[in-house]
């Protein structure tokens, strides 16, 4: 099972050769609010992108391997690494069929939007990766948010629910726990509203 990267190769290609960025700067705000009082230890963000929650992590003493399939996108993390004196391991992989090697205690999903079979494998290969007590912290765009809010994939297969959510993680094969599993609403840069799926799991 894989995903073709050509989209977001040409997206990570423009940005670098403008000097720009696709994503801002910073850390997922409520990723940074749902792990910034964690002991850091070991971490995974999958479909890293450019790498700004990996960063996030490993400025606050994670050990992170960021994982995606453009190495364009991991090539502008690895360059803003370097200039920030950041150490993250960049790894060119499918979140669909990727696992972490050696168990981590966490893994980080911030809008990994997929065909919903392919959303599931990444989920579950996020929950296989966990130690025993390791956590999942995963954001979404909603698919309330086709009608509710502003911004995301216009492709309802890209977009979750709490429900999807729910049952993918009952089909995971390992035994798991949700910590919290809901729909938030945030306000974006221009002043609108997006809906957004929540999912903090941990492994028991």
């Amino acid at each position: 099972m894989s995903v073709d990267n050509t989209f977001w190769e040409d997206r990570y290609t423009a940005a670098a050769a403008s000097s720009s960025s696709v994503w801002s700067l910073e850390p997922n705000t409520w990723i940074a609010s749902t792990i910034e009082r964690l002991k850091p230890k070991t971490a995974v963000d999958l479909g890293a992108g450019e790498g700004r929650n990996a960063l996030w992590l490993a400025s606050l003493g994670w050990k992170v391997v960021a994982v995606d399939f453009s190495p364009a996108g991991l090539a502008i993390g690895r360059a803003r690494g370097e200039h920030r004196r950041l150490e993250v391991q960049w790894v060119v992989a499918d979140a669909t069929t990727w696992v972490a090697p050696r168990p981590v205690d966490l893994v980080v999903m911030a809008y990994l939007q997929l065909p919903h079979n392919h959303f599931v494998s990444a989920l579950h290969n996020s929950l296989a990766s966990l130690v025993i007590g390791g956590r999942l912290v995963m954001i979404g765009h909603d698919v309330d948010n086709l009608t509710q809010g502003t911004g995301g994939p216009q492709d309802v297969s890209l977009l979750n629910s709490v429900e999807q959510l729910r049952a993918a993680v009952a089909s995971a094969g390992v035994e798991i726990e949700i910590v919290e599993c809901r729909q938030i609403r945030r306000t974006t840069a221009d002043g609108s509203v997006a809906v957004d799926t929540i999912l903090v799991a941990r492994r028991r």
